[in-house]
């Protein structure tokens, strides 16, 4: 069996320390295969975010991958937003959008930020053609007998929580990477979990969302997905940070 270990929303400089040292408690016990990093990193992409957040992450120990998310774009410096959006990340260059072949699941990155939209709330995710064209390379590219998961920051399209992602061509970037061979898009933004089955022309994609780990919970306690995977079937607990919540199955 493979586990994996699906975190979002740490937003170090809003984070919640005891929920970073009760995830970090578990990757140690239990060792996962890989963590999946889904962005928002940070709160306001200062250095000093950047910095306790590239500690946390090393500190893990496993292989991972991370996802930028639209607070990890600079806030204040519309130069650097816009020159140099993610030289901040500089520490953890080898680990973004890094593609993860595991025996048996491919983990492909897409990105869905945009350091500039046409529209006020640039928070909001977006599917450039660059950025998804690049992710249906590796897709197509996995291995056919194993799983492809892909890992971005905004859900493709709404699952039905309170935070929205309003992504554009998200619904057109979902049926390409359906039609590509894509089991399932990881994401976080809205700080709640879920599992949701969608149909894509005949084929069922699994939209997968982790909550949080970070002061700014929504609908559920701080939170992240655990994804169990075995002979191509896979299923997601929500691994809650509450004593008297068990961990809940999202979907089998």
């Amino acid at each position: 069996m493979i586990r994996l270990f699906h975190v979002s929303d740490v937003h170090f400089g809003a984070e919640d320390r005891a929920a970073l040292d009760w995830f970090a408690a578990a990757v140690r016990d239990e060792a996962p295969d890989a963590v999946v990093m889904t962005g928002d990193l940070t709160m306001r992409a200062r250095h000093h975010e950047f910095a306790a957040a590239t500690d946390w992450l090393k500190g893990l120990g496993v292989p991972l991958t991370v996802e930028v998310g639209n607070h990890d774009l600079p806030y204040f410096n519309p130069w650097a937003r816009f020159v140099t959006p993610y030289r901040r990340y500089q520490a953890l260059e080898r680990l973004i959008e890094r593609p993860l072949d595991l025996k048996g699941v491919t983990i492909v990155p897409l990105k869905t930020t945009a350091r500039f939209q046409w529209r006020l709330n640039w928070s909001k995710g977006r599917v450039s053609t660059r950025s998804l064209q690049e992710a249906l390379a590796l897709v197509e590219a996995a291995p056919k007998d194993g799983l492809v998961l892909v890992a971005c920051h905004h859900p493709l399209v709404e699952a039905g929580t309170r935070g929205t992602a309003d992504t554009r061509h998200g619904r057109e970037a979902l049926a390409a990477l359906a039609a590509a061979g894509a089991d399932a898009v990881l994401t976080g933004h809205v700080h709640d979990p879920f599992d949701i089955a969608h149909a894509v022309d005949g084929r069922e994609v699994r939209l997968i969302g982790a909550g949080t780990l970070s002061e700014r919970v929504r609908a559920e306690p701080p939170s992240f997905n655990e994804i169990r995977i075995e002979d191509r079937q896979f299923q997601t607990v929500a691994r809650i940070m509450d004593a008297d919540m068990p961990a809940i199955p999202l979907h089998d």
